[in-house]
Formats: C-alpha cells, sequence, structure tokens
C-alpha cells in the first residue's frame, strides 16, 4: 500500500484516507479497496453537489447461476463468484437504484455515466436510471468479434453487450466530443454498434479478471465525452483498465473494488503502466494521435 499525508490531498482535492490501496498524486490516481456504496457515501459529505465529470460502471450481472460456456473449446462455469450470485429481481433492483443514486449525486451538473451489461442486468439499470430522473442519451452495443459457441445449440450465441450512456438528469448539457468520435471512425459519424475484440493476452499478462473489459473500449468512451483533467470515477473497478485508461488519456481516475485478489491485480497492472509510459511517454502521445487521427 501506498503511503499518504493523513488529509490525503490529489489535483487540489481531498480525498478519504481510509482504505485507499493506491495513491499516485503525479498521474492522478486513487484506488480503494472498500465498498463502492460506503465510500460514494463518504465522499458525499465531502462533495454534495458532485466532483465527476464522468462515472463507468460494470456493476455485477448476477449471472452465476451454476450454468457454463466454452472456454478455449472446454466447457467451464459461469459461475465468476459470491459477489456475482443473487436470485432476487426485486433485490438486484434495489441495488442498482441505490449504487447509481449514489453515482447521480456525485455527477457535477453536466456529467454523465456509462453502464454495462448484458440481459441479465441491463433492463433493470435502464428502469433504475429512469426512476432517478437521469437523461439516457444512448445505449451502445458492443459486439464482440469472435464470442465463444452456445453449447446447447438452443439458442442465438451471446456475441453482444449493452453500454447505456446518461446524463445526471434532464437538465443536463452532456460533454460529446463529435469530432473526435467521428476521426476515429475514420471521418464518418460514429454509430451505437462498435466492434471491439475482447481484452487480449498482453492485457491479462499479471492475470486476469472474469469480467475484464478492453482498453479500446474503455479509450473510445473516455475520449468520447471527457478533456485532459477531468475526473473519472469507477465504482467496480476490477482489474482497473478505467484507470488504465485514464492515465493513458491525462485524465484523474477514482475507483473501487471490494476484492483483494482484483486490488492486487489493480496494482500490478498501474504500476506498469504508470512506469511504462513514464519511459514511452512520446509513444503514448504518439498512440493517441494515431487512435485521434
Amino acid at each position: 500500500m501506498n503511503s499518504f499525508n493523513r488529509n490525503m490531498k490529489i489535483k487540489n482535492h481531498i480525498f478519504p484516507e481510509n482504505n485507499c490501496a493506491y495513491y499516485n498524486d503525479e498521474m492522478g490516481v486513487l484506488l480503494y479497496q472498500t465498498d463502492c456504496i460506503d465510500f460514494m457515501q463518504s465522499l458525499l459529505e465531502m462533495y454534495p453537489e458532485g466532483i465527476f465529470d464522468m462515472i463507468f460502471a460494470d456493476p455485477p450481472y448476477f449471472l452465476s447461476n451454476g450454468g457454463t460456456t466454452c472456454h478455449s473449446g472446454k466447457r467451464v462455469s459461469v459461475d465468476k463468484g459470491d459477489w456475482d450470485k443473487c436470485s432476487d429481481i426485486q433485490q438486484v433492483h434495489d441495488f442498482n437504484l441505490k449504487w447509481l443514486s449514489l453515482c447521480q449525486k456525485l455527477l457535477k451538473p453536466d456529467g454523465t455515466i456509462w453502464v454495462t451489461g448484458t440481459n441479465h442486468v441491463i433492463y433493470s439499470v435502464g428502469f433504475a436510471m429512469q426512476q432517478l430522473g437521469m437523461k439516457i442519451l444512448n445505449d451502445i452495443t458492443w459486439e464482440k468479434p469472435n464470442p465463444p459457441p452456445n453449447l446447447s445449440c438452443r439458442y442465438f450465441t451471446h456475441s453482444t453487450e449493452t453500454i447505456i450512456w446518461a446524463g445526471k438528469n434532464e437538465k443536463t448539457r452532456h460533454r460529446f466530443n463529435y469530432d473526435e468520435m467521428k476521426q476515429l471512425n475514420h471521418g464518418k459519424q460514429m454509430k451505437t454498434v462498435w466492434t471491439i475484440p475482447a481484452p487480449n493476452g498482453n492485457e491479462k499478462e499479471f492475470g486476469k479478471h472474469p469480467t475484464q473489459k478492453p482498453i479500446q473500449l474503455l479509450d473510445r468512451i473516455v475520449l468520447s465525452c471527457t478533456l485532459k483533467g477531468d475526473w473519472v470515477f469507477d465504482p467496480f473497478s476490477g482489474s482497473s483498465t478505467t484507470g488504465i485508461s485514464c492515465i493513458k488519456l491525462n485524465r484523474y481516475f477514482v475507483g473501487c473494488e471490494i476484492k483483494k485478489e482484483f486490488i492486487q491485480l489493480s496494482l500490478k497492472r498501474l504500476d506498469a503502466f504508470i512506469n511504462h509510459k513514464k519511459s514511452n511517454l512520446d509513444l503514448f502521445e504518439g498512440y493517441i494521435h494515431e487512435k485521434r487521427g
């Protein structure tokens, strides 16, 4: 665990000291090992008007139900852990309402939130957003070009996830970096179907998270609606792909993750990426220019 002063300050903002697992003032990175509900409630006491320009959330999908899927040609369990198990639909929806309402309060007036999920949870998320008065801006279909086959042969092969993009409320004047997205899409308006491969081997160098998202996906999301120096929050940080993208693109990152094994994975990834960026700064600037151009 990194050392820091009792009154922890980063980029002119004060943050709670308790449960901080990673602190890098130079890059503007904070990662907490704690329950996101508790963390957001404590942060709201410090920033009742909101602090974040963007939130990305990949909440539990609650699909660990004893089923199986195909991985590397073998039948494997879909169960990911106790954190992904819940059989009560109302309980799932109440949970989504609770964490989303806290995220909503922590957004700046013109801030936006992105939430990804499969059919197991995304409809609850969308309904909860409507109940909270959020402004749904788009629903993105993330298409995975090489999904595992459906072993039962009784359903279509699952090859997509939905990502809902929403503003804090109906008054939100959200940022959309239209020109950058158009450049990324070879001079054409970007559509709401994104074909992006799942994380490759390099992204799992230090281990893997069962629902890890590709850096390319987070890069696109972060670039689409934030500026350099903006604050980004991830309440279900996992292996901290959101943090990696923020470091690469010069945004400030705050993340929460409750599982120790994923915190340890995140620490390795964050340290390695920061060190790599410091030693290859020109290459990173060239990468960002290439992606935009």
